[in-house]
C-alpha cells in the first residue's frame, strides 16, 4: 500500500510540473468523452420524446396500417411504398368490420394530403388531415379552443366542413373569430365548426398546421380517392389485447383473399409494440453513433501514449536513478501508469461536466423550437464516459509505462 502512495505522489507531481502537456493531453479525452454524452443523452431524450408522443395516444389503441407485401413493416421499401401512395387496399369497410370486433370500443381511419385553402387575401399550402369522426373521442391530445368536431353522419353525408389546427386559424384568420365562416380548398367552399388550442409538433410532424376534414367527404371531393393509409382502434378491455388484434388480422387477411402471412398488405400492431421497436431502433441507432463518437477517444488515446513516451525518454535518467537506489520494475510501471489514468480520468470529468453545460443549453434550443424534449445526462453517458476513460488511460498508457519499468540502472545513467 506504501508503494502505490509513492507511485501516486510520483505520479501527480510530474503532472503538476508539466502543466501544459498535461492540460493538452487531458483536451483530447475530454473531446471524446464530451461526444459519448453528447450522443447518448440526445438519443435517449429524443427517444424518450417520440415514446411519451406516441404514447399520449394512448396505450389502450392498437393501429391497422397499409404495408409493402412481403417488406418489413419498418424497412425503406415499405416507408417508400406505404406514404407514396402505391398500397391502396386498405378500405373503410375493411376497418368497420374491425371496429364491430366486441373489443373494440371505438375507431377512426385516417389519411393525410395537402391541398390550397384560402380566405379572404389569405392563400396558403396546407396539409389535410382526412380522419373519421371518431378521432375526436379517441385522440385525447385534441382540445378544442372553440366549436366542436364533426359527427358520423356528416362524414357519411360528404359535409363540407372542417376543424382547424391552431396555426391554420392563425394564418388565414389572425385574431378573426373563425368558426361559421367558410375557407375554400381547392377552390370550393367549407364551413369551419371549431379550431383547436395548440398541441405541438411530434417529430418533424406539426399538428397546429392540419386542417381536419371527414375522411369521405376528403375521399370523393378533395383527393378522388377510395382508400385509407391508416386507422386506430381503441380496446374495450387491454387484458384481451392480444386475441383482438388476431382476430383483426383474421378479418384483414380474409376480406383480402390472403393466405399467406408473408403476402400481408397491413399491418396490425399496438402502440406497445411500436414503441417496443422504437427501443430497438434507437438502440442500433446509438450504438453506431457510440463506435464512430469512441474513435475520438482512441484518438485522445493515441495522445496520451506519444506524450508518455516523450515524458519516458525525458525522464530516463531519473528512472535510472530510482532503480539504482532499489525501485522495482513494479513501482516505475505503476508510476506511468498511475500518470496516464490520472490524466483520462481528468479528462472524463471534466468532459462529463462540459457535457451536462451543452446538454442544457440544447434542452433549452428545444424548448424554444417548441419541441418539450427533456435531456439530461444518462447514467449511461457518465458510466462509459468514465469507464472509457478509465480504459483508454490503462490501454493506452501500459506500452509506455513498460517500457520504462523495463529499463536496467546502467541503461538508463547511460543515457544521462
Amino acid at each position: 500500500m506504501h508503494e502505490i502512495l509513492i507511485s501516486i505522489k510520483l505520479a501527480l507531481n510530474n503532472l503538476r510540473s508539466n502543466i501544459a502537456r498535461t492540460v493538452l493531453s487531458v483536451l483530447g479525452i475530454v473531446i471524446g468523452v464530451v461526444s459519448v454524452v453528447l450522443v447518448l443523452s440526445l438519443g435517449f431524450g429524443v427517444k424518450d420524446y417520440i415514446v411519451g408522443q406516441v404514447e399520449s395516444f394512448g396505450t389502450d389503441i392498437f393501429q391497422i396500417e397499409v404495408k409493402v407485401p412481403q417488406a418489413k413493416q419498418m424497412s425503406s421499401e415499405n416507408v417508400q411504398g406505404a406514404t407514396s401512395g402505391s398500397i391502396t387496399t386498405l378500405k373503410i369497410g375493411d376497418l368497420e368490420e374491425v371496429g364491430e370486433l366486441p373489443n373494440v370500443s371505438g375507431w377512426y381511419a385516417a389519411s393525410i394530403g395537402q391541398a390550397v385553402t384560402s380566405y379572404g387575401s389569405e392563400t396558403k399550402q396546407t396539409m389535410i388531415y382526412a380522419a373519421s369522426s371518431g378521432i375526436f373521442d379517441i385522440d385525447q391530445q385534441i382540445k378544442f379552443a372553440d366549436g366542436f368536431g364533426y359527427t358520423q353522419d356528416e362524414d357519411k353525408s360528404l359535409s363540407q366542413v372542417v376543424v382547424l389546427g391552431s396555426q391554420v386559424k392563425e394564418n388565414l384568420f389572425k385574431d378573426e373569430d373563425p368558426v361559421g365562416k367558410n375557407i375554400r380548398i381547392k377552390g370550393v367552399n367549407y364551413r369551419v365548426i371549431g379550431y383547436l388550442e395548440e398541441r405541438g409538433s411530434m417529430a418533424f410532424f406539426n399538428f397546429d398546421d392540419l386542417i381536419y376534414v371527414p375522411i369521405e367527404t376528403f375521399q370523393k371531393k378533395i383527393a378522388g380517392i377510395d382508400y385509407v393509409q391508416s386507422s386506430i382502434f381503441k380496446f374495450e378491455d387491454k387484458k384481451l389485447a392480444e386475441l383482438t388484434m388476431v382476430q383483426a388480422r383474421d378479418i384483414m387477411r380474409d376480406r383480402h383473399d390472403i393466405t399467406d402471412p408473408n403476402d400481408d398488405d397491413f399491418v396490425v400492431a399496438s402502440i406497445e409494440e411500436f414503441t417496443t421497436m422504437l427501443d430497438d431502433v434507437f438502440l442500433v441507432v446509438n450504438l453506431l453513433l457510440i463506435a464512430l463518437t469512441s474513435i475520438s477517444l482512441v484518438v485522445g488515446g493515441v495522445g496520451i501514449m506519444n506524450v508518455m513516451y516523450v515524458s519516458v525518454v525525458e525522464r530516463t535518467p531519473e528512472i535510472g536513478l530510482r532503480k539504482a537506489v532499489g525501485a522495482k520494475n513494479s513501482s516505475i510501471l505503476k508510476q506511468f501508469l498511475f500518470e496516464s489514468i490520472f490524466i483520462t480520468i481528468l479528462g472524463g470529468i471534466v468532459g462529463i461536466i462540459l457535457g451536462a453545460i451543452l446538454i442544457y443549453f440544447a434542452s433549452k434550443l428545444a424548448l424554444r423550437a417548441g419541441y418539450m424534449v427533456e435531456l439530461g445526462i444518462s447514467p449511461y453517458a457518465v458510466f462509459l464516459g468514465i469507464g472509457f476513460s478509465v480504459l483508454t488511460g490503462m490501454g493506452f498508457g501500459i506500452y509506455p509505462a513498460r517500457k520504462a519499468s523495463r529499463m536496467t540502472p546502467m541503461d538508463a545513467l547511460r543515457k544521462e
